[in-house]
C-alpha cells in the first residue's frame, strides 16, 4: 500500500468523522479534503477542480434558475396543488409522492425532479405544519428508486450502457453477452426494487425520519404578529370556497380575524364561511404567512387609503420592516393620515404592536412608539432610510417579491419544453437545462438578479468538490486496492458470493465517490472476475448498475441528497439511520433477482 493510499485513507476517515459530528459545512470539508490531495500532488489542479466544469454540477446550477422562475410566477404552487392534491398529513403526502415522483424519475433525470419539487414540498410543509425533515429524504430516495426502472432513468444506467458497448466492440467474445440494454430491460429487477423500497419508506423509514422544527415553528409565540387587510379580487381561486377548505385556517402563525362584505362584518369567522368577490379579509399573522397570502392570485393587500395594490403596481417593489422611533413625527397619527406614499414612497400594509392583537382597518391604527410597520417599498428604501431618525431599524423581508402570475402559463410552457428535451435525448441534459433557464430569464419569468441569487452555491461547491476528491481517491490507488481485495476474496465462495461482493463494493464506492465514478471503476473488475471464473459478465455488470444508483446511506453519495440536506435541516447521521436499512434491503432483493433475470 503506497503512501498516497494511506494519505487519502486518512483524509477520508477525518472527513467522514467531521461530517458525522457536524464540525463544519459539507462544502468546506469536501473542498478542503480535495485541496489537501492537490497539495500532496496526488491530483493536478486541473483534475482537482474539474468538478466545477462537470455537466452534472452545471445542470444543477441551471435547474436552480428554472425552479426559481417557476416559483416566481406561481407555477410551482399550481404544480404543488396537483402533485400533493388535498394531502394534509405527512403519510398521505408520502403516499402521493411514492406514485408520482417514482414514475417521473423513471423517465427523467433525478436532479431536475428534486430541484422542481423541493420548494413545492417546503411550502406544503409550512402550510400544513409538517417539518420538512419528514418528507425531503423520501423525496431524494424515491427519485433514486424510480431511476432504476429504465435505461434513461439515471445517468448511471446510461454510463454503464456505454461501457458495455465499448467493451463489446473491443472484445469479440463479449459481443453477445454485453449487447446494449433495451429501454425497459432494467425494469425486471428495478421495478421490484422500487416497490420494496417505497413500501419500506411508507411503513418503516418514515418512523426513522427526524422531526426538526422549521424556523417559524421554533419561534412559537415569540414571532411578530401583524395585522393586514386583503381584498378578494375577480378571478381569485378563493371565490366560492369555504375558509377551512381554502386552507386559511391551517397556515402556521395565521389567524383570520374577520371578513367584511358590503359593510357587514363576520367575526369570528366560521370555518364554513364562503368567500365572495370583493370580500375584505383581515388577518393577523407572521411575515412568512403574509408573504404566502400575497402569492395567492387575486388576493391583494389593501392600502390605508383603501386602494388595492394590484400586481402590476407591486412589480419591482418589496416588503420591508421599519420600527418607529420615539422621535418620529409619525407618532400620534393614523396610518391613513401619515401620508406614507408622499413621505417615503412606501405603503403600509401591516402593523405589529408588541403584546397586543390589533383589530380593524390598518389605515385607522394610530402609530405609537415602537410599532413595527410592514411596507411595500421601492427597491432603494433600505438604503435611503437606513439612517433616518424616524425609524429605529429598517430591514427587508426575505423572499417577498410579488409573484409574476401573468407569466405562469409561459413558465409552464418552458417546463414542458425542458421535459420534452430530456425525454427525447436529442441534446444533453446540461444544454437542455441552460436553454430553458435562458428562456425563463429572457422572457422575464425571472429577473437576472433574482436568477443569480437563486443559485445555491453551497450545494454546487459540495458537488464539484466531491468530483475532485473522487479523482484523488482513484489516483492514489486506494480504490483499486480495496476493490481487488474484496472481489478476489469472495471468488472462492461461488457466483452468488462474487455477485454479492461486486454489488457491495460498488455500493460502498458510490457512497464515498459518485454513482458514475463508482460504476466506471467497478465495471472492468466485474467483467474480469466473471471471465476468470467462466461466468457470463452481464449479471455482474447489472449488479454494478443497480448498486451504483443505490446510494442511500451517506449524503455525499448522491447529489440529490446534497440538495435536500440543508433545506431539511438534516444531520449526517439521519441518512445513516434511514438509509442503511434501505440499502441492505435493496442489496438482498437485487442479489436474489439478478441471477434469475440474467443467468450466470
Amino acid at each position: 500500500m503506497t503512501w498516497q493510499a494511506w494519505y487519502m485513507l486518512t483524509i477520508v476517515v477525518l472527513v467522514l468523522g467531521a461530517l458525522a459530528r457536524n464540525l463544519a459545512a459539507p462544502d468546506a470539508l469536501l473542498l478542503g479534503a480535495a485541496v489537501l490531495a492537490g497539495v500532496a500532488g496526488i491530483v493536478t489542479p486541473e483534475q482537482l477542480f474539474s468538478g466545477f466544469a462537470n455537466e452534472g454540477m452545471l445542470t444543477v446550477a441551471a435547474l436552480f434558475v428554472v425552479a426559481a422562475a417557476l416559483r416566481e410566477t406561481g407555477a410551482l404552487d399550481s404544480i404543488g396543488n396537483w402533485f400533493l392534491g388535498k394531502a394534509k398529513t405527512e403519510r398521505s403526502a408520502l403516499a402521493r409522492m411514492s406514485v408520482s415522483v417514482t414514475t417521473l424519475s423513471a423517465f427523467l433525470n433525478n436532479t431536475p425532479i428534486v430541484a422542481m419539487f423541493l420548494p413545492v414540498l417546503t411550502n406544503w410543509c409550512r402550510k400544513n405544519s409538517v417539518s420538512p425533515s419528514r418528507v425531503l429524504i423520501p423525496l431524494s430516495y424515491l427519485t433514486i428508486l424510480g431511476g432504476t426502472c429504465t435505461l434513461i432513468g439515471t445517468s448511471t444506467n446510461i454510463v454503464v450502457n456505454g461501457l458495455m458497448i465499448e467493451a463489446a466492440e473491443s472484445d469479440v467474445g463479449l459481443h453477445k453477452t454485453l449487447h446494449p440494454m433495451s429501454m425497459f430491460e432494467l425494469a425486471y429487477v428495478g421495478l421490484p426494487i422500487a416497490i420494496v423500497g417505497t413500501l419500506y419508506l411508507l411503513f418503516v423509514g418514515r418512523r426513522l425520519l427526524p422531526d426538526y422544527k422549521d424556523p417559524l415553528a421554533r419561534l412559537g409565540d415569540s414571532y411578530r404578529e401583524y395585522l393586514v387587510n386583503m381584498r378578494v379580487q375577480a378571478g381569485c381561486r378563493l371565490i366560492g370556497q369555504q375558509v377551512e377548505a381554502a386552507g386559511l385556517r391551517h397556515l402556521p402563525g395565521l389567524f383570520l380575524v374577520e371578513v367584511v362584505r358590503e359593510g357587514q362584518v363576520f367575526a369570528p369567522v366560521p370555518p364554513d364561511q364562503v368567500m365572495l368577490e370583493g370580500d375584505l379579509l383581515t388577518f393577523t399573522g407572521a411575515i412568512a404567512t403574509i408573504v404566502d397570502l400575497e402569492r395567492i392570485p387575486g388576493l391583494v393587500p389593501v392600502a390605508p387609503d383603501t386602494t388595492e395594490l394590484h400586481s402590476t403596481q407591486r412589480r419591482g417593489r418589496m416588503l420591508c420592516e421599519a420600527v418607529i422611533s420615539g422621535t418620529s413625527p409619525l407618532i400620534g397619527k393614523s396610518i391613513r393620515d401619515a401620508d406614507f406614499r408622499a413621505l417615503y414612497n412606501a405603503v403600509v400594509i401591516a402593523v405589529h404592536r408588541g403584546g397586543q392583537r390589533l383589530q380593524g382597518r390598518v389605515g385607522d391604527i394610530v402609530i405609537q412608539n415602537g410599532d413595527t410597520l410592514l411596507m411595500q417599498t421601492g427597491p432603494h428604501f433600505i438604503r435611503a432610510h437606513r439612517n433616518n431618525p424616524d425609524f429605529f431599524l429598517v430591514g427587508s423581508v426575505e423572499d417577498s417579491r410579488p409573484v409574476r402570475h401573468e407569466k405562469a402559463v409561459l413558465s409552464f410552457v418552458f417546463l414542458g419544453i425542458l421535459i420534452l428535451l430530456l425525454v427525447s435525448g436529442k441534446i444533453s441534459t446540461v444544454m437542455a437545462a441552460f436553454i430553458v433557464a435562458g428562456l425563463m430569464v429572457g422572457s422575464r419569468c425571472i429577473s437576472i438578479s433574482d436568477a443569480r441569487q437563486s443559485v445555491d452555491w453551497q450545494t454546487l461547491i459540495t458537488i464539484a468538490a466531491s468530483f475532485g476528491l473522487g479523482k484523488a481517491l482513484e489516483h492514489s490507488g486506494l480504490v483499486r486496492l480495496v476493490a481487488e481485495i474484496v472481489v478476489s476474496t469472495a471468488g472462492t465462495w461461488g457466483p452468488y458470493a462474487i455477485l454479492f461482493a461486486v454489488y457491495l463494493m460498488t455500493n460502498i464506492l458510490t457512497e464515498l465517490l459518485t454513482n458514475n465514478a463508482a460504476a466506471a471503476l467497478m465495471f472492468p473488475f466485474a467483467v474480469a472476475i466473471a471471465q476468470e471464473r467462466g461466468l457470463d459478465p452481464r449479471p455482474f455488470v447489472m449488479a454494478v448498475t443497480f448498486a451504483a444508483s443505490a446510494a442511500f446511506t451517506i449524503p455525499i453519495g448522491y447529489q440529490t441528497h446534497l440538495m435536500v440536506y440543508g433545506p431539511g435541516g438534516y444531520k449526517f447521521t439521519d441518512f445513516i439511520r434511514v438509509g442503511l436499512p434501505l440499502s441492505i434491503l435493496i442489496l438482498i432483493v437485487a442479489v436474489l433477482l439478478i441471477p434469475r433475470v440474467w443467468h450466470f
